[in-house]
């Protein structure tokens, strides 16, 4: 097969045709990209501005919705150009970009969310110490771990993805580029790349899961023995707030990342890949606000003061 040239552009099938039903699908999918974008933002700046919200719970969460923010700006404003435009193109470099940015934002989310199952362990099952165990210090060296471990995986994955060469077939069934999708264009052995791939996600995906199972079997423990019944309602409301976006991660990036190579549906992917990476972003804010008694009042009090600019 001929080798295509590696400083050529690869071409983004999509996600949608130009049909009616697709166009609508099109506007649908912008529509929840900007929703998620407000919404996360606005979750920011409540964390920012009430000083009841400056615990290292909500810094945690406060980089989730930066993450989430950063995740959309890198897959939809290049797919709402391709659909509106009818230009395709990606260049390799672009592509490599995507496939950076992907791979750091998801390889730093599954750290995040570790760190914040072992806030919530802390918070519920040795309340009294959490100053010390949970301090400002250790809440920063595991947001800053899990921006440096996402982006060491991203680097090495995008590295090695482009440095094969690919064939003449350079388009990408796909409406992003993602680091399994364009491994199956390369006219080269694969096989090694892919083994590492799996150990990397394996470490990525895995090991977090493992510590969450781990945070969560014990205050599950610790809730079961509480004798207090509100304290019970209080510890599962917070934690399955938390457990629901773990769920909602991790379900789909398994799917993506860790499957059996012989199972192979570009439209099954494309579909889990647009859930994971433009729904699951608006769902975040969704779910803390709504199963939060905290960040409820600081948005109410945010919408009071709002109202009272509006009547003076």
């Amino acid at each position: 097969m001929k080798i295509w040239n590696t400083t050529s552009d690869f071409i983004l099938l999509g996600l949608f045709n130009y049909t009616g039903a697709h166009l609508f699908l099109f506007v649908m999918v912008l529509t929840i990209a900007f929703s998620s974008l407000v919404g996360n933002a606005l979750m920011i700046f409540l964390i920012h501005q009430d000083a009841q919200l400056h615990k290292p719970m909500y810094f945690l969460l406060s980089q989730l919705s930066l993450m989430d923010m950063m995740l959309v700006s890198t897959i939809v404003p290049k797919m709402a150009a391709d659909y509106l435009t009818g230009n395709k193109s990606i260049s390799p470099a672009g592509c490599g970009l995507q496939i950076f940015f992907l791979i750091t934002l998801g390889g730093a989310e599954c750290f995040l969310l570790a760190a914040m199952s072992y806030d919530r362990y802390v918070a519920v099952c040795h309340p009294l110490r959490y100053p010390i165990l949970m301090s400002w210090q250790l809440c920063l060296r595991m947001t800053v771990g899990s921006w440096f471990l996402g982006a060491a995986d991203g680097l090495m994955q995008a590295a090695a993805t482009l440095s094969f060469p690919f064939c003449d077939a350079h388009e990408i069934n796909h409406f992003f580029c993602e680091a399994p999708t364009l491994v199956r264009l390369a006219c080269a052995d694969t096989v090694v790349f892919e083994y590492v791939m799996y150990i990397c996600c394996v470490l990525m995906l895995l090991v977090p899961f493992s510590l969450i199972l781990i945070s969560y079997s014990l205050i599950l423990a610790a809730v079961l023995e509480m004798r207090s019944r509100e304290a019970r309602k209080k510890a599962f409301a917070t934690c399955s707030s938390h457990l629901c976006v773990v769920g909602l991660f991790y379900g789909p990036a398994t799917f993506i990342y860790m499957r059996p190579k012989s199972y192979n549906s570009t439209n099954n992917d494309k579909v889990v890949s647009a859930f994971y990476t433009i729904f699951t972003p608006l769902l975040n804010p969704i779910i803390y606000s709504l199963r939060n008694s905290e960040v409820n009042g600081a948005l109410r009090k945010c919408m009071g003061q709002c109202a009272a600019l509006n009547h003076d």
